[in-house]
């Protein structure tokens, strides 16, 4: 058979091109674009249960004291100037960020101390759970009372919230290191300072970043708790002032913000470990 044969078989064969538009792709190739792109499926997903919330509550009537619609909710922001919102934002934000920061230092040491000497470890750790099991809400009145009502007892609580993930993480991630490591170091007779800062905690940045986060958010409640104990100032006394006078719009609008405060910090601690640390980071699965 000839080449010109086999060329007119094939196109005798080959359908006959009428101008049609390929076809459709799958339906759920969408979904798997919109899971690809970050962020995407959280939104859509707060997006659906605010239009069901907002339904539901105009379906069944729903008193705007029992339980606000969302619509309600964005009128109890506009209720309170952003001067006065400020001030309140500003007073939970510095008290958390206190007791955050307070929580590093006093934590990195005790970790430190349990990872180096047993004895430490055998008397201090169950010190720390004794304090951790201690409900703070029962204790946060004594604070109160022992250390006056300004700052300081708020920071005190927040502290007393944030710091044990801290120590835990930090004290886990500093015994993690191979132990080869750390025979080759003392072989080489490398100073203890030496040990911690090239050994141990470069490979336990994992873990205090896990702490962190954990930390970050429990500093958030800490303030929060200290507020409705004794404030002036601060979202949780706005909260608790709201619902006092049953504002309930003005109280969830507040509790709006303390999930947006809490959310930025967590962020906060993320993007710090991606630009300071990213080797830190888990591998992504191709």
């Amino acid at each position: 058979m000839s080449s010109q044969d086999t060329s007119a078989l094939i196109s005798s064969s080959a359908p006959p091109d009428d101008g049609a538009a390929p076809a459709a792709q799958p339906p759920h190739n969408w979904l798997r674009a919109a899971a690809a792109t970050p962020g995407v499926l959280p939104v859509a997903t707060f997006a659906a249960i605010l239009i069901v919330w907002e339904a539901a509550a105009r379906a069944f009537a729903i008193p705007s004291f029992v339980l606000p619609a969302p619509t309600r909710i964005a009128g109890g922001f506009e209720a309170v100037t952003a001067g006065r919102w400020i001030e309140h934002i500003w007073a939970t934000l510095r008290v958390a960020l206190i007791g955050f920061a307070v929580s590093i230092l006093v934590a990195l040491p005790i970790a430190i101390g349990l990872t180096r000497s047993r004895i430490l470890s055998a008397c201090l750790y169950p010190l720390l759970v004794v304090i951790q099991s201690t409900p703070v809400v029962a204790i946060a009145p004594i604070i109160i009372v022992v250390l006056g009502s300004g700052d300081a007892p708020r920071i005190v609580i927040t502290f007393l919230i944030a710091f044990f993930p801290l120590v835990v993480s930090m004290t886990t991630g500093l015994m993690a290191t191979p132990p080869e490591l750390i025979e080759l170091s003392r072989s080489l007779r490398a100073p203890v300072s030496r040990e911690f800062t090239q050994i141990r905690i470069p490979y336990a940045v994992p873990y205090i970043f896990s702490g962190l986060k954990i930390s970050i958010t429990l500093a958030v409640i800490g303030a929060v708790v200290a507020e409705f104990v004794a404030a002036e100032k601060g979202i949780g006394y706005f909260i608790q002032f709201s619902t006092s006078f049953f504002k309930l719009p003005q109280a969830w609008a507040g509790l709006g913000l303390l999930v947006f405060i809490s959310l930025m910090l967590f962020q906060s601690v993320v993007l710090a470990q991606r630009v300071f640390f990213p080797w830190s980071l888990p591998k992504r699965q191709p």
